[in-house]
């Protein structure tokens, strides 16, 4: 059983920058594909970003290309989710999930294990 967790959100400034840290325990991320997904207050989930387990592709949201990096480190068994030229509208609920032998899906009903969510909050 993969356990997710996610660290490093927080409040930061429009414009501004953060990196988003999932950590996985009770397995190795290296035969997974990692995505983040975010939910906004009143809003459902959405996809943001995705990585395919061999590191090969890589997916984003329309709204974040070119501001948003997904990487992972699989010796640390962390995936990281850098964000820069924060907005307002970035404001959500941020959680990472596992999807084994995954080739950076955009659907969260893939997904295999999620984390629990870190909270990013933009605004002046």
């Amino acid at each position: 059983q993969v356990q997710l967790i996610e660290s490093g959100g927080g409040s930061v400034l429009p414009g501004g920058s953060l990196e988003l840290s999932c950590t996985a325990s009770g397995g190795t991320l290296h035969n997974y594909g990692m995505g983040w997904f975010r939910r906004a207050p009143g809003k459902g989930r959405e996809f943001v970003a995705a990585d395919s387990w061999n590191g090969a592709s890589t997916n984003y949201a329309e709204s974040v290309k070119g501001r948003f990096t997904i990487s992972r480190d699989n010796i640390k068994n962390t995936v990281y989710l850098l964000m820069t030229t924060l907005q307002p509208e970035d404001t959500a609920t941020y959680f990472c999930a596992a999807d084994q032998w995954g080739p950076a899906t955009t659907t969260s009903g893939r997904y295999d294990y999620w984390g629990q969510g870190t909270q990013v909050t933009v605004e002046p």
